[in-house]
């Protein structure tokens, strides 16, 4: 118990510090000097989007808590959210948003029985949110009902304006997903979780070079999953077709 604690106790102190460092960043971003578009771009990219999306990778010890806990948490994480976004507590919201998505991800990940339909949500997922940004649901909110598009996503405010960029909630909930499964089943975690922040700056810098309001994000998040643990993929696809054949061969 004493020793698990000591091991924690680094997490929590960098979960604080970072809580309170985006908390004074979020209460004061407008008084920052206003930087070039792709000034704003490169910040989102490397700084703001890391530390938010830290949160996620600092608190991914609590992805083994009992699912029944994930739930609850889950719940309790969305409620609040509501709560805060009827309070006019916008920026509370989102960060109950994303407690809500990583926990719900957490539990959700106890359903997967093995590495392999990861795998396949991570090829599958991309086709989906492709065919909704461009041409389904979530084309008809962000053009027509940008004001839920809002409430359904996390900001990430510009430095210097009252602008921001965000993403939409199953964003989240497959990033926390595709972290928590690196966890789970001793793939790369601290590689995964930098390529899947990386994904999230990338479509943004494409977004904006192809001025474009927005682009599906979980192309490039699902990229990033494979590419991060590819070689690990691979051997445990190797191993489960000799464990096939093996058995096979018995019968």
């Amino acid at each position: 118990m004493g020793r698990a604690s000591a091991l924690l106790t680094p997490r929590v102190l960098a979960f604080g510090a970072l809580a309170v460092a985006l908390g004074l960043y979020y209460g004061f971003h407008e008084s920052l000097p206003n930087t070039s578009t792709w000034g704003d771009v490169a910040f989102l990219a490397l700084v703001l989007m890391p530390a938010v999306l830290g949160l996620v990778y600092l608190a991914l010890p609590l992805n083994a808590a009992r699912e029944r806990e994930l739930l609850l948490v889950a719940l309790a994480f969305a409620i609040l959210a509501v709560v805060l976004h009827q309070a006019d507590l916008n920026t509370l919201a989102d960060f109950a948003k994303l407690g809500a998505m990583a926990f719900a991800a957490f539990w959700f990940l106890n359903f997967f029985e093995a590495l392999s339909w990861v795998v396949l949500v991570a090829c599958i997922v991309p086709w989906v949110d492709a065919y909704s940004v461009w041409r389904g649901p979530t084309n008809h909110i962000v053009h027509r009902h940008h004001h839920v598009f809002s409430t359904l996503s996390f900001a990430f405010p510009v430095p210097g304006e009252a602008s921001a960029a965000n993403l939409g909630l199953p964003d989240l909930l497959f990033f926390s997903l595709f972290l928590a499964a690196a966890a789970r089943f001793g793939l790369r975690v601290f590689v995964t979780w930098l390529l899947l922040v990386a994904s999230f700056g990338a479509t943004i810098a494409i977004a904006v070079a192809w001025d474009k309001p927005g682009l599906p994000a979980l192309p490039l998040l699902s990229l990033g999953f494979l590419l991060a643990n590819g070689h690990l993929l691979w051997r445990a696809f190797r191993q489960n077709r000799g464990d096939v054949s093996a058995g096979s061969s018995r019968h």
